[in-house]
This record gives C-alpha cells, sequence and structure tokens, in this order.
C-alpha cells in the first residue's frame, strides 16, 4: 500500500486520493463543492446582470460546477458533492431574488414568501436533474474506484459455541434441554 500522495505504479494516484481520472489527483471535499459554489454564483451573477433571474447562464453554470465537483473530488470525499446540488440551489435562489429586489416595504408575508419561493419552485427541475445526474455519477465513481485491497464480501461465520452448549450437542436434542435446566425447580407452564 502507498502512502497518501504518493503515486503508485504506474503514474497513478492511490485509489483513495484519484479524481474520476485515474492520473489526476482529486482535491479535497471542501475545496469540490467551492467549485460548485463558484460556478454556481458566476450563473447566478451572469443571469441577474443579463436578464434579473434565473435562466440558462445558472443553468449551465450550476450544473457544469455541480458535475466538475463530484469528477474532481478524492474518492474518499464523495459525500459532500454528491448531496451539493439541493443546498446550492437553496442558498443561490434567495440570494438572488433578494439581490435583485425585495418585496415592497408594505408587502405581507405571504407576498414576501411568493416572491421568494416563485424562483426557487421554478429552479427545481434543474436541481432535481443536477441531483440525480451527480448522484449517479458518485454511485459509479463509488462502485467502480473500490480500493483494490478491500475485503471481498465473505459467507458469514457461524456463531462461537459456548463451551456448555458444545457438550450437550452430542449427546442430542433433549439433553441439551436438560444440560440447560440447572436448578431443581419444576419447569413453569
Amino acid at each position: 500500500m502507498t502512502n497518501r500522495g504518493e503515486r503508485g505504479a504506474g503514474g497513478r494516484w492511490p485509489m483513495s486520493d484519484r479524481s474520476v481520472i485515474p492520473s489526476v489527483l482529486g482535491i479535497p471535499p471542501v475545496a469540490a463543492v467551492g467549485v460548485g459554489a463558484a460556478l454556481t454564483a458566476i450563473g447566478v451573477i451572469g443571469d441577474l446582470v443579463r436578464i434579473g433571474s434565473l435562466g440558462m447562464v445558472f443553468a449551465v453554470c450550476y450544473i457544469a460546477g455541480c458535475v466538475l465537483a463530484i469528477g474532481w473530488v478524492r474518492r474518499d470525499g464523495l459525500f459532500g458533492p454528491m448531496v451539493q446540488p439541493p443546498l446550492l440551489v437553496a442558498v443561490a435562489v434567495p440570494v438572488v431574488v433578494l439581490l435583485a429586489g425585495s418585496p415592497k416595504p408594505g408587502a405581507g408575508v405571504a407576498e414576501r414568501l411568493l416572491v421568494v419561493g416563485a424562483p426557487l419552485v421554478n429552479a427545481f427541475p434543474t436541481m432535481a436533474s443536477t441531483t440525480g445526474i451527480v448522484l449517479v455519477i458518485g454511485l459509479v465513481r463509488l462502485i467502480v474506484q473500490r480500493p483494490l485491497d478491500a475485503p471481498a464480501a465473505t459467507a458469514p461465520e457461524e456463531p462461537p459455541v459456548s463451551p456448555r452448549r458444545s457438550s450437550a450437542a452430542g449427546r442430542g436434542r433433549g439433553a441439551a434441554r436438560g444440560a440447560a435446566r440447572t436448578s431443581g425447580s419444576p419447569r413453569r407452564s
């Protein structure tokens, strides 16, 4: 087994440090989430400046950032990038709405919730498809990039037999019941 960060045979990195491409060293999970968040922020700012709401620039940057994050992260840090897509939308969309303009000062609670919630609902299809894509990529990486030295699935071992049961086992079923009963008291009904 090679040390963490040391190149293995064939110029490849150890399995736990690899990205989706074996010859490319993966980045830490925090950096991968940062890549996804940065590209999502670029998309949010681009659409905010361009049309004032979420559009195609946001969708492309969001999907690209999340897919790049799950592909570039180390294999042992897949969880963060796998769960990041819904969290990015939950943060990015309200920020866009608040930066684009909040509801009128005299607006009620229902109107404020609609102003923030409507774009969040409209971004749901993009978020759902991106989450599905990222989960599939992450699960494929978990299955395909298993460490070679991982123990294979073996048949379950039989439970150990206590000494008292092992001596009673040779005398038959009735003897085992009798050996288990040590007190002289009668059986309960």
